[in-house]
């Protein structure tokens, strides 16, 4: 159903913490102008968990509005509270998302009946496409791949962002699922070689920085053209890691900033990037020929 670079938005804020809605619209449109193929609105890059829930519906709202059908919006609902997360996932189709992301429910460690109890309420309270997220470096919980292939046979739940950075297990899920669920990296590290092993896409980061390489890279691995994404993505490097020196979104919010692209400012208990990293994003920047 997606396919490609789908950027996982950042939400500019003012110094306030306040939603900056004039940046929001000029990156909205940098992204289609540069080819993006689809925009993920308040996922977590985009500080899902200390924006409210009306806060959250509202930037949803807006990027649907600024997208105009030109580009696929999917919109992070996900929330450590079933409830929540039917509301936000409600929302959203209200609002005219073309589908949702649902991250596992973070901190209070589902167990794998939970996270598919969980999952299957929410798909089947609102009738939206949906698409799981597996973060456990984040969430402190595994979604394992029995869990996924039994949320797989759930009609609305169409993939699943894979972000353990295990090709094995995104090949696993593959496998498992067949095409009953579409699989797209959630780890810019190793995108192109699951999209050369049948991923369709990536959940990217870095596409925040570099949309248009992003875009070429993950069409060119979708082809099957490894010597032409390798080429594109070895320029990538330096901002597939380097963008998380301190944790996500930090790093790439304050590169935006730099770029005099969005003002500084984020939420508590997420600070601005230190002084001491700020030549280290500049040059991984540079290197990827922004």
């Amino acid at each position: 159903m997606f396919s490609g670079s789908m950027v996982a938005l950042v939400t500019p804020m003012h110094a306030d913490g306040s939603v900056d809605q004039e940046s929001l619209k000029k990156l909205v449109e940098i992204h289609i102008e540069n080819g993006t193929d689809a925009i993920v609105a308040m996922g977590t890059t985009g500080e899902s968990a200390t924006l409210n829930e009306k806060e959250h519906c509202r930037v949803i709202k807006q990027v649907v509005d600024i997208a105009g059908n030109r580009i696929p919006v999917i919109a992070g609902t996900g929330a450590n509270s079933t409830t929540e997360a039917i509301e936000l996932t409600q929302c959203a189709m209200e609002a005219g998302a073309d589908a949702c992301l649902l991250v596992t429910p973070y901190y209070n460690k589902p167990t794998q009946e939970g996270l598919y109890q969980h999952f299957k309420k929410v798909a089947e309270s609102v009738a939206i496409p949906q698409i799981l997220y597996n973060v456990p470096g984040r969430t402190a919980v595994d979604m394992l791949p029995e869990t996924v292939a039994r949320l797989a046979s759930i009609a609305n739940i169409i993939g699943i962002k894979e972000a353990t950075g295990d090709l094995q297990r995104g090949k696993q899920i593959m496998d498992e699922c067949g095409d009953k669920l579409d699989v797209y990296s959630g780890d810019d590290a190793t995108a192109m070689e699951l999209i050369l092993l049948g991923a369709r896409g990536d959940i990217s980061v870095t596409a925040n920085i570099a949309p248009k390489a992003m875009h070429e890279m993950c069409t060119a691995a979708l082809n099957g053209d490894r010597e032409t994404a390798g080429s594109i993505n070895k320029h990538l490097l330096a901002l597939h890691s380097k963008l998380f020196v301190e944790s996500n979104p930090i790093p790439v919010k304050w590169a935006l900033y730099d770029m005099d692209l969005i003002p500084e400012g984020i939420r508590l208990p997420l600070t601005p990037l230190d002084h001491q990293y700020h030549d280290v994003i500049r040059d991984a920047i540079k290197q990827a020929g922004v």
